[in-house]
């Protein structure tokens, strides 16, 4: 069978850490080949860790330079013909691991797979789902993102990459997307694999502002790669119009609605179907201004009641 290698980066997540690791240990695939890589954690991580460590393939507990550090540790460790990482806060849903192998030996030409994701809060309570679509590398190019803890690559095409970059903390998942894009098909599975939590300590809140950042950062970097820079070229506008549009996601995520809208209208200028396909963005960016975030809220678990029903 074919060995699957998930790495799981660690740094103070103990209140999570646990349902993380139970998640891969309990899948309905075998072989996982699952190495934790903790970053001297200072809470409980490593007591946790050690409580199933005779069901791990490799964890070790040391200081590090931050999760890319981290992730490319477990990367390099890596023996299996698939991989994937899921970070210390987010969970793998029953049979995730063998959907995603079953599309790779289906599809031989295929070097990355994606499924559909949970939004959990801080207690596990589902409040969205994300549901993706069919990606193409121009898509990833103008920030189509995807749930990468639903994400599962090709060990051959990760090799043929740098792995992830370490001076970027926000983005870099997407960015590696990008990389591997370039040696093969990606697939998307309309299935639902896994589920990313959101909560106070998490970066899409804590530090909203770097991704937008980041999303500048990678189309300079992709200006300056001359076999990304062509293809960038035939969707510039649609690209940076999509960053302003990252940049006011996050913003808003962030509780900043004021430059949310601000990203938000520059998005507008410079390509108006990017921006107006986010009216949502605006519409919340506006109710949170005048106090009414709540009914963002409050939208967000009527749409998810429906989806249910």
């Amino acid at each position: 069978m074919t060995l699957v290698s998930i790495i799981t980066p660690s740094y103070n997540q103990a209140a999570y850490l646990e349902q993380t690791i139970l998640s891969v240990l309990n899948q309905d695939y075998a072989p996982i080949e699952y190495i934790v890589v903790d970053g001297a954690s200072k809470d409980a991580s490593v007591e946790i860790i050690k409580k199933y460590a005779d069901r791990l393939a490799y964890w070790v507990s040391e200081k590090d330079g931050g999760q890319a550090e981290a992730i490319n540790k477990g990367f390099a460790r890596a023996t299996g013909e698939i991989i994937a990482w899921l970070n210390s806060d987010d969970y793998y849903l029953e049979g995730a691991v063998s959907a995603a192998v079953k599309i790779f030996e289906a599809n031989p030409d295929v070097v990355l797979v994606y499924g559909n994701m949970l939004a959990v809060d801080e207690h596990g309570k589902t409040f969205n789902t994300l549901t993706y679509k069919q990606l193409t590398l121009e898509d990833l190019l103008c920030f189509q993102i995807i749930g990468q803890p639903a994400v599962f690559m090709r060990r051959s095409a990760l090799q043929k990459t740098n792995g992830l970059d370490a001076t970027f903390h926000f983005l870099l998942d997407h960015f590696l997307w990008i990389q591997l894009a370039q040696h093969g098909k990606i697939l998307h599975a309309n299935q639902t694999w896994a589920a990313a939590r959101y909560h106070a300590e998490a970066k899409n809140r804590a530090k909203a502002a770097e991704f937008g950042r980041e999303a500048f950062r990678i189309l300079d970097s992709v200006m300056q790669d001359k076999k990304l820079a062509p293809v960038l070229a035939t969707v510039i506008r649609r690209a940076r119009a999509s960053a302003h549009r990252v940049d006011a996601r996050y913003l808003l995520d962030g509780g900043q609605p004021t430059a949310a809208l601000s990203a938000w209208m520059c998005a507008l200028f410079i390509h108006p179907p990017t921006a107006l396909a986010r009216m949502n963005l605006f519409v919340s960016a506006i109710l949170n201004l005048f106090g009414l975030g709540k009914l963002r809220s409050m939208i967000l678990q009527i749409r998810e009641a429906r989806h249910k029903a």
